[in-house]
């Protein structure tokens, strides 16, 4: 074990090859003595810590690991947890909330965006007696970086805060820093929105690319909004669970409704975001409509000038048909017949015109 300040300050969108070079399991623990003292420490093992969590009035570790199922029973066994409640937690998705009297589980998702594809990843948040216990897997960082200054935070608490408030502190604490991380997303799906906003003005654009993604990005904003509906389950949970382990005091309580609050309006801006995106919808199905209304437009003026054409060569050529019977050809003449032809042509064809013509409706101003 290695007891110093430590270097780590990775984004919360971390690369995929970055998060790769991490170590595969990485720990750390900020702790308080009795005697007010605090330790910061990093470590290659969970077991490193068991005797800091004992000895402490106050302690959070922090576990980074490849195969949640699989090492998070073996964790919150090393540190005296039932075996019920990793299992309860594990059976849950996005978020649970387990109260055993002693012993207190959580489950709140971890929401991480990129383009239009939301991925939500677990953290699991087990505290007894002074001990918070935080796992989640190496794609989640965002509590690798509060743990940079997560000893001056804990330094702060006074000596004499009883545990149950050092406990909730800390733990609001993690809390919103989870909360925060995911309230950021919402901006990157803001900005694709913007981007579709982009293509929707463009004719050209092709219709069946623009569809598919306001589709992605109306499953981005559901799974994202369940995402938020999951944390504020968890936060009602604790407002009015009243566990033994969460403090009694009303002010700290309040500042589980200042985070609950906080959820709401954001869950109410991605419900307004969500309604927009509908609109967006509705113009491009308007924009179906009218590139088909155009097309029923041409297709019928070409329908229009086919019958008159049709209807000028009919005439004459019926007319033709009957000069051709010899009785009556014998009586008239060549030129007779041409100028007849002639006139029954333009005759048929401005008469189809003219019906046809105010058989169509009338352009409004």
């Amino acid at each position: 074990m290695q007891q110093k300040p430590s270097n780590i300050g990775f984004d919360d969108f971390t690369s995929d090859s970055m998060i790769d070079s991490w170590p595969k399991q990485t720990f750390f623990c900020i702790s308080k003595t009795k005697e007010g003292a605090t330790n910061k420490c990093e470590g290659e093992g969970y077991k490193d810590f068991e005797k800091i969590s004992a000895e402490s009035r106050i302690c959070w570790i922090n576990c980074c690991v490849d195969d949640i199922e699989k090492e998070m029973p073996k964790i919150a066994e090393t540190f005296g947890f039932r075996k019920i409640i990793a299992k309860e937690l594990l059976s849950h998705k996005n978020s649970a909330y387990l109260d055993l009297g002693t012993e207190l589980g959580l489950l709140v998702p971890a929401v991480k965006v990129r383009g239009l594809e939301v991925n939500i990843s677990s953290i699991f948040i087990l505290v007894k007696n002074s001990t918070i216990l935080s796992i989640h897997n190496r794609k989640v960082v965002r509590l690798i970086r509060f743990f940079n200054y997560a000893e001056a935070f804990i330094k702060k608490i006074p000596q004499e805060t009883p545990t149950a408030d050092s406990i909730t502190m800390v733990l609001l604490r993690i809390l919103d820093k989870n909360d925060e991380k995911n309230f950021e997303n919402l901006r990157i799906i803001e900005e694709e929105g913007d981007r579709i906003n982009a293509m929707l003005i463009d004719s050209k654009a092709p219709r069946e690319r623009i569809g598919g993604k306001i589709y992605k990005m109306k499953h981005a904003l559901i799974t994202y909004l369940g995402a938020l509906w999951s944390s504020m389950d968890v936060l009602n949970s604790l407002r009015y669970g009243y566990s033994d382990l969460i403090t009694d005091n009303p002010a700290l309580l309040k500042e589980f409704t200042v985070l609950a609050t906080d959820l709401t309006n954001h869950i109410s801006l991605t419900e307004h975001m969500s309604e927009v995106l509908a609109s967006g919808l509705e113009v491009l199905q308007s924009i179906y409509n009218n590139q088909l209304q155009i097309l029923n437009n041409r297709l019928a003026l070409v329908v229009t000038w086919l019958t008159v054409l049709g209807t000028a060569v009919l005439v004459p050529n019926t007319l033709a048909t009957v000069f051709g019977i010899p009785s009556i050809s014998e009586h008239i003449g060549w030129t007779e017949v041409m100028l007849i032809l002639v006139c029954s042509s333009i005759a048929s064809a401005a008469l189809a015109y003219v019906v046809i013509k105010r058989m169509m409706p009338k352009k409004v101003d």
